[in-house]
This record gives structure tokens, C-alpha cells and sequence, in this order.
């Protein structure tokens, strides 16, 4: 259940999944299911449809007191990912428990959507289904639950989505739609073949469903296009359009296709249960509607970012302390002023722009802007300025004058070291602006740990954090190679 921590926050299922041992000692139906394994802990078999179908049932009547039926041959839903797609929905609408009307576009033998969201919300859901098994069973399970009041069940013919739907409710303005389409276009993906990526493990589950449940032409993109082209002609019959999609490379696709439609309200989310990922796309048409962030972004965000760090023991920053003198240090300067200049050196020798920042009594800090990758193939510039300055012409014997225009070329070569680099304060003031264009930005923290000295590298923003990780082995190894071979020798 590693993706539990990232389901929608009010779902019930986030911090306390299902007792599997407490159910079983309740209901005698799942009961059979379970096993116990080596380590006395409760199990089930979650490639056994009968199991699945136990599990979604008893769930359903422990905690929601819904009682339904599923034929084996037809999709079995799993519950706490449909309760992420419900309250989903509540954030789209703008709350729980207020009087609202729906659509559920292929309500499935379990009419599960409906089911929760009138039994949970008080809501009004208009069901379709286009297969007859699973129309029958779906008026079974509203009547057998006494929800009738709220939720209509209809059967549509085949590919109707929601133009044909409405004809009928002609006068009706719909909070939103639902939507699980079909996944995959033919067999041979609904069997991972072509739509699994050969890394990912098999899935943990069994994949059951009838044809046109698992299988669409075209797949869910085009199944979900279809929707986007009703909803076009539809517009303001319903403030919120909305489907759940099986891969997540059809986001981008379709929000492209809303883009290029002009769809002013657009965003989308992602649904994380057990070792599942869903991903669900949503837009709207009226101006007044309040758009939330996708929940994926919010985590990014939040999510803490640990610094890149390494370690200078006390015999490598007295080694560095002892060759300080020749960078321009003071006299016995302190062992995070030492490291902090000799960073600054090889900073500078790389062209990157900075500037010392305020931060705590025994530490240094600075901040880097970094324009362009300079340590990448450092070793091969080195050895080619080592080869220029072999081939650089001798100087004459003693006695010997010098032509002007030999001094000349003399004094006009300089090593990379020789050539001063602005900081970033420098760089500011004489563009007068701050630096536009950027790889990465970051900040680097210098401080004392007991004898030893600590460096960290913190993200602050840019392009790709593993430009960070090289220039922090390139700092690293500089300040090493300084150690087994001081400056000079």
C-alpha cells in the first residue's frame, strides 16, 4: 500500500486501509478469501477475481451500508479509488452534503459512483450504460439500496457518450459528468502488451471487465476526445466535465486538445491507492467556477529536499588551511573561511556567478547563479591548456634582446586561473540587471562540525538538478585533488 499517504486527504482509506483479519471475523463471505501468511498477518489474493469482488462488496457494507452484486464477468471496482474520484469531485463542486446533480457516463454493473456519492452527498446522479448485463444488475443495486429517488439508471445505445443522453433532460443544468472509460484500444494492450513499459512489475491485480468496459477504438484517448467534442456543443449544461484516464501519457494529449479548443477552465489530478496510479482530467466553461491545483504539484512542493553534502575531515581542511596563503587567504584563517575561499576559487575558475549571503556565526554561505556548464570535460581542458603551454615558444638565452612583438605575445597569454571572473554582485552592476537566462540556481552552506567541515548544496530553482549533483562532485573532487597534489608542485 505504498502510495496510500498520497490519496485525497478526506479519503477514509489514507491512514487506516482495510483490517483484513477484523472483516473477516465479521463476514463470513470474505472470510474464505483471506489467508494467513508466515508472519500471522491477514492476506488476500488480489489476482483471484472472487477475492476482489468479496473485498469491494464487504467494504461497501462495512463502511458505506451499500449492498450490491457484480457478476465476475463484468468490471469489479475497487473502492477507495473511487472514493478518490468522488472527492475529487467534491472539490471541483465546491462541497459535500449540498443537493447536486450528475452524470455517470458507463455506470458499470456496480453503479459505484452513484452510489456513493447519493448515499454519502445526498447527490442526483443521471447513470448510462450501454451493455445489458450491466445495465440490469446497476437498477438492482439502486432499487436494492433504496436510492431510486436519487439516481436514474438509462440505457443508451452503443458509443453514446453525452449528446444522445440529454436529449431527454433537455432543461437540466449538471454540476458535473464522471467517467471511467475504457482503458485500451485491443487485446493485446488490455494484456500490457504494447501499453506496459517492460521495467514496471505485472500488476498486482486481476484485470477484469466486459469488452466494452476495458476496450474502445481508439482507446481512452479517443474515447475521452469524443467526450471533450460533446462537451463543446453541450458547454454550459454542466460547469464541471471530468474522466478518469488509465495512462498518464494521455494528459498531455488531451489538455493540447482542450488548449486548441479554447476551454478557459482546465486542470487535472492524480488518484494514488495501494500500488495503483490514476490520473483524471477535468474543465469547465463557466468563468465563476474555482480551479484546483492538481494535488501532484501541491506534494512536490511540499515535499522536503534534502541538500547534496560532503564531508572535509580535520587532516584534508589542515592540508587546505596550510596552502591558503597562495589563494590570498590571511594567516591562519578559520576552517570554514578556508573552504568557503577555496570554493570560491574553483567557482570562479569556472566562470560561475556569486555572492556571499548572511547566515550563522560559524558558517558561510553563497549564492550561486550558474549560466553554463564549464566543468563538464574539466580534465580534457586541462590537459589541452597544458599542451598549449608546452608548445608555447621558450624564452631566449640570457643576453639575448627580445623583440617587442615576442613580449607582446607573452604578455598576451594567460591561463584560465590568471583571468579575473566577476561575482554575481559584478555581474548585476555592470548589466545592470540580474541574470536572466539560468541552468540552475542553488545554495551552498558551509559550516563547522566539531574538527571537520560540512558542505551542503540546497536546490533553490532551474532546469535539471542533476547539473547540481556533477558541479557538487566537481567541488568535491577539486578540493581533494588540491590535498594530494598542492598548487604548484
Amino acid at each position: 500500500m505504498s502510495l496510500n499517504k498520497s490519496m485525497h486527504p478526506r479519503n477514509r482509506y489514507k491512514d487506516k486501509p482495510p483490517d483484513f483479519a477484523y472483516l473477516a471475523s465479521k463476514y463470513p463471505d470474505f472470510e474464505q478469501h483471506v489467508h494467513t501468511n508466515l508472519a500471522g498477518r491477514a492476506m488476500l489474493n488480489f489476482k483471484e477475481p472472487e477475492a476482489v469482488r468479496a473485498l469491494t462488496c464487504t467494504l461497501l457494507k462495512e463502511d458505506f451500508g451499500l449492498t450490491i452484486d457484480i457478476p465476475l464477468e463484468r468490471l469489479i471496482p475497487t473502492v477507495p479509488l473511487r472514493l478518490n474520484y468522488i472527492h475529487w469531485v467534491e472539490d471541483l463542486i465546491g462541497g459535500q452534503g449540498e443537493p447536486r446533480r450528475g452524470i455517470d457516463i458507463g455506470t458499470g454493473a456496480s453503479c459505484i459512483y452513484p452510489l456513493l456519492g447519493a448515499s454519502m452527498n445526498g447527490w442526483h446522479y443521471l447513470a448510462t450504460e450501454v451493455d445489458d448485463i450491466c445495465f440490469d444488475y446497476a437498477t438492482r443495486n439502486v432499487e436494492q439500496n433504496n436510492l431510486s429517488d436519487l439516481i436514474k439508471v438509462v440505457k443508451v445505445p452503443q458509443k453514446t457518450l453525452l449528446m444522445d443522453a440529454l436529449k431527454e433532460e433537455s432543461a437540466i443544468v449538471y454540476d458535473f459528468c464522471m467517467c471511467n472509460p475504457p482503458f485500451f484500444a485491443n487485446q493485446l494492450e488490455a494484456k500490457g502488451v504494447n501499453s506496459r513499459n517492460s521495467r514496471r512489475p505485472p500488476p498486482s491485480s486481476v484485470n477484469t471487465g466486459g469488452v466494452t468496459e476495458i476496450m474502445a477504438e481508439g482507446g481512452e484517448l479517443e474515447f475521452v476526445k469524443r467526450i471533450i467534442h460533446d462537451s463543446l456543443q453541450l458547454k454550459t449544461r454542466l460547469r464541471w466535465y471530468s474522466c478518469m484516464l488509465g495512462k498518464k501519457c494521455s494528459l498531455a494529449p488531451l489538455k493540447e486538445e482542450l488548449r486548441k479548443q479554447g476551454v478557459p477552465k482546465v486542470t487535472h489530478t492524480e488518484f494514488c491507492q495501494g500500488r495503483t496510479m490514476r490520473w483524471a482530467l477535468a474543465w469547465s466553461f463557466y468563468d465563476d467556477v474555482t480551479v484546483p491545483s492538481p494535488p501532484s504539484k501541491k506534494r512536490k512542493l511540499e515535499k522536503s529536499r534534502k541538500p547534496l553534502t560532503f564531508m572535509l575531515l580535520q587532516p584534508t581542511v589542515k592540508e587546505l588551511q596550510s596552502q591558503a596563503s597562495s589563494i590570498g587567504c590571511p594567516s591562519n584563517p578559520r576552517p570554514v573561511e578556508t573552504i568557503t575561499a577555496w570554493l570560491e576559487k574553483t567557482l570562479s575558475d569556472l566562470k560561475v556567478l556569486y555572492k556571499r549571503v548572511p547566515c550563522g556565526r560559524k558558517e558561510q554561505s553563497l549564492f550561486l547563479t550558474v549560466v553554463e556548464n564549464t566543468w563538464i570535460h574539466g580534465r580534457q581542458r586541462r590537459r589541452d591548456q597544458g599542451r598549449h603551454l608546452r608548445e608555447l615558444p621558450r624564452a631566449p638565452p640570457s643576453g639575448t634582446s627580445t623583440t617587442p612583438s615576442s613580449v607582446t605575445k607573452q604578455e598576451a597569454i594567460t591561463t584560465p586561473e590568471e583571468v579575473p571572473t566577476k561575482t554575481q554582485e559584478e555581474e548585476v552592476n555592470a548589466t545592470g540587471q540580474e541574470v536572466q537566462h539560468f541552468l540552475f540556481k542553488c545554495l551552498v552552506n558551509v559550516k563547522a562540525e566539531e574538527q571537520d567541515v560540512a558542505v551542503e548544496i540546497h536546490w533553490v530553482e532551474g532546469q535539471n538538478k542533476d547539473l547540481m549533483n556533477q558541479l557538487c562532485t566537481y567541488l568535491k573532487n577539486t578540493l581533494f585533488r588540491v590535498v594530494a597534489k598542492p598548487l604548484g608542485t
